[in-house]
């Protein structure tokens, strides 16, 4: 049975992170409360505050908050898309609830990783290989997905960078 019937267009607001682009603001059917926790199990998720009941995933340019009366989609093209994700959330949403026997709800506050939790990781030469100027520019480049950890040479031809590369893939 699904959890939802739809999650309808509320309102756009114009993208101040991207002028031109929208901020598609949603209302779902029912309250998202239950099933946040389910949701908060998917990759993708950067910040999860179960106190507050906001979830923030991250797609590929801006990002998707889950309030638990709204959804707010940033950085969008037009309305058609905005509603293209509305639906395809909707469905998404629906799928972790009718498979929410298989997880394991998460009930701890998750945060996503900072500029400078990236930057301790990363071989800090500063050696300009990837286009930045420094390591530091870099790793706000990551968080930004302006940039894949594949354009740091140090970090994928330096065996004794294994590990750390590792746990970045995990947080980018």
């Amino acid at each position: 049975m699904s959890y939802l019937k739809a999650i309808s267009l509320l309102k756009t607001l114009p993208c101040l992170a991207e002028p031109g682009k929208l901020i598609i603001v949603g209302r779902a059917t029912q309250g998202l409360e239950a099933v946040l926790p389910y949701l908060a199990t998917l990759p993708g998720i950067i910040a999860w505050n179960p106190e507050a009941n906001t979830l923030t995933f991250r797609r590929q340019s801006g990002f998707i908050t889950l309030y638990p009366e709204r959804v707010i989609i940033t950085q969008v093209n037009n309305v058609e898309e905005g509603i293209e994700l509305l639906e395809a959330l909707a469905d998404a949403i629906n799928a972790t609830w009718e498979h929410r026997a298989e997880l394991r709800p998460v009930t701890v506050r998750q945060k996503a990783p900072q500029w400078l939790d990236i930057w301790s990781l990363l071989p800090q030469t500063n050696c300009q290989q990837c286009g930045e100027a420094t390591c530091m520019a870099f790793a706000a480049a990551l968080l930004q997905q302006k940039r894949n950890l594949g354009e740091c040479l140090p970090l994928l031809s330096d065996a004794n960078y294994g590990d750390r590369r590792a746990t970045l893939e995990t947080m980018v």
